[in-house]
This record gives structure tokens, C-alpha cells and sequence, in this order.
């Protein structure tokens, strides 16, 4: 590798990518900060890349420069939304997961349209990159809650009966599905229907 030339105080010149670099982090996790803030109220359906870029205050081009589309934002949004909105207390227990979750989403109705609608066009041909995100998400989901499944049986708390993957499937599905007929019905309780669950893991 070449030396770094010398400026003329004879000190050598030092590199400023790093800096840039850091900044560029910085600049991208201030626009999702701004844009899960808009989307947890509101949600994003039928909204343009510009038009987010206005309600986060942010130019267009800016907004470009950091995600190369709507898609790849919005699937950028929803993971950094999931990081969030995680909870250690889960690890623990099969139905409880999702029962805790469905009580943080009524918080963030914007948030749940957004994660509904976003799910529902993945199964479109050109939705690559949310295809990828929701797929890899339930597979691992699916595999963390049939491993708690498996040592619950083992350690004689739940049914031997179920098969840990299959109950994994249902209790996600059953999840997403309040999750849609609460939106267009909010009397709908999630949770309550969620616990019913427990019934068909009780040994």
C-alpha cells in the first residue's frame, strides 16, 4: 500500500472516509428514527417515496441516497421496528410471546397497517426484498417458538400430543390474523383470544 503523501507542515494527511462513513450511519438511522416516529401514528399505505420524504423532513434525494426504494425502507423500517419493540421477557414462554406483542402493537396502529399491508404485498412477483424479510422472519420465529414447544414437553408443561412445529404455525398465523381483524375492528381483543391457546398446550 502507498504511503499517505505528506502535507506541507510534513504531518501526514489523515483519511476522512471512516468519518464519512460513521456519519453515513448516523444520517441513515436518523431517517428510520424519523420514519418509524411517522409510521407507528399513521402507517404508509399508498404513500410515495417523496411523500415520506416530507413527512420526515428529508429530501427525496437524500432519502435515495440511503434506501433505493420504497420497498427497501419500509422492509428496513419493519426490522428496525421488531428490534425495538423486542422484549427479553418472551424467551420464556410459547403463547405469552405473542400475547405481549399484540399489547405493544395497539399502541402502534400505524405500525401494524404498515406491517400487514407490507406482508400481504410480499406475495407479489416483485416484492424480492420483502419476500425475503417476512420468509426469514417466520422461519425463525416458527423455530424458536416449536424449541420452547419441544422443552416445555419435555420438562411436562405442555401436551405431548402437539407437534412442537405445527403449534409453532398456528399460534404465528393465529397472531398475524387478529393482528388483520383488529385493524377492522379494534374491539377485537388479541390477547384474549391469543391466551386460548394455552388451553390446547395444557398437558
Amino acid at each position: 500500500m502507498a504511503a499517505t503523501p505528506p502535507t506541507p507542515s510534513g504531518a501526514p494527511k489523515r483519511a476522512t472516509a471512516p468519518r464519512s462513513y460513521a456519519k453515513g450511519i448516523a444520517r441513515r438511522q436518523e431517517i428510520l428514527d424519523h420514519a418509524i416516529e411517522v409510521f407507528a401514528d399513521k402507517g404508509a399505505e399508498g404513500t410515495s417515496l417523496r411523500a415520506i420524504a416530507e413527512k420526515i423532513g428529508v429530501s427525496h434525494a437524500a432519502l435515495l441516497h440511503y434506501f433505493g426504494s420504497r420497498e427497501e425502507l419500509l422492509v428496513e423500517v419493519l426490522r428496525e421496528g421488531e428490534r425495538r419493540h423486542g422484549d427479553p421477557r418472551d424467551r420464556d414462554e410459547v403463547v405469552g410471546t405473542m400475547v405481549r406483542a399484540a399489547e405493544r402493537n395497539v399502541t402502534i396502529p400505524g405500525f401494524v397497517s404498515l406491517y400487514t399491508s407490507m406482508l400481504a404485498g410480499s406475495l407479489e412477483a416483485d416484492k424480492d426484498l420483502s419476500r425475503e424479510y417476512f420468509a426469514t422472519r417466520f422461519a425463525r420465529i416458527r423455530a424458536g417458538l416449536a424449541e420452547l414447544i419441544a422443552a416445555g414437553q419435555a420438562e411436562g408443561r405442555y401436551r405431548r400430543g402437539v407437534e412442537p412445529e405445527a403449534m409453532a404455525a398456528l399460534v404465528i398465523a393465529a397472531s398475524d390474523g387478529l393482528q388483520i381483524q383488529w385493524l377492522l375492528e379494534p374491539d377485537v381483543d388479541i390477547a384474549r383470544s391469543l391466551e386460548l391457546l394455552e388451553r390446547i398446550l395444557e398437558p
